[in-house]
């Protein structure tokens, strides 16, 4: 069965973020595709000391084993699409999405690249500006590690500051639907 992975990096379990990856999951799911949804934002998740242990040891594992980030990494592998879904901080991503991109592209990169040709869909949740800057880094993750980007009708945000406000935003819940869709057409290709 085709799985997509989705990782919260919102450490309001429940807000925008969460808020968007739901739409997109509802149409995989819709589709037949098994889902996952982690919650990483909140989590104490140590970003990479560029230390290169991933490099010399080459095990499919990040050396830093005191947060749950290998866990992550195994569950990246398995899967055949891996969404990242970030509040916009300071025009960024979270720091919790940031250590996830770093730690997972450098254990994926030095063990022959894990993430090769998976299916990589960027959500990202703002309250006004900077969004774009985020759904950037995200998608740079996705483009050094080989994969396939999945695009939207938009820019694949909604925007909104207070739980529940990306409800509202009725072109950001459109974006993420068509990108559900989207994922799920592309994943079912791949995978025939």
């Amino acid at each position: 069965m085709v799985k997509v992975v989705a990782f919260n990096a919102s450490p309001r379990k429940d807000g925008n973020t969460k808020r968007l990856l739901d739409e997109v999951i509802k149409e995989l799911e819709a589709k037949k595709i098994e889902t996952e949804i982690i919650q990483i934002g909140g989590q104490r998740v140590h970003g990479c000391t560029a230390c290169m242990k991933c490099l010399e040891n080459q095990d499919e594992k990040c050396v830093l084993n005191k947060d749950f980030v290998n866990e992550c990494i195994q569950k990246m592998k398995e899967a055949d699409g891996i969404i990242i879904g970030t509040p916009t901080y300071f025009a960024d991503v979270s720091t919790e999405a940031k250590a996830l991109i770093d730690r997972a592209g450098f254990v994926a990169i030095v063990n022959g690249g894990l993430f090769k040709r998976k299916v990589g869909a960027a959500v990202v949740a703002v309250r006004r500006a900077g969004a774009v800057h985020a759904y950037d880094t995200i998608n740079h993750f996705f483009g050094i590690n080989n994969m396939v980007t999945v695009g939207s009708s938009y820019w694949n945000l909604g925007i909104g500051f207070e739980a529940g406000d990306v409800e509202k935003d009725e072109e950001g819940i459109q974006t993420m639907r068509d990108l559900g869709n989207n994922m799920a057409w592309l994943l079912k290709k791949i995978s025939d």
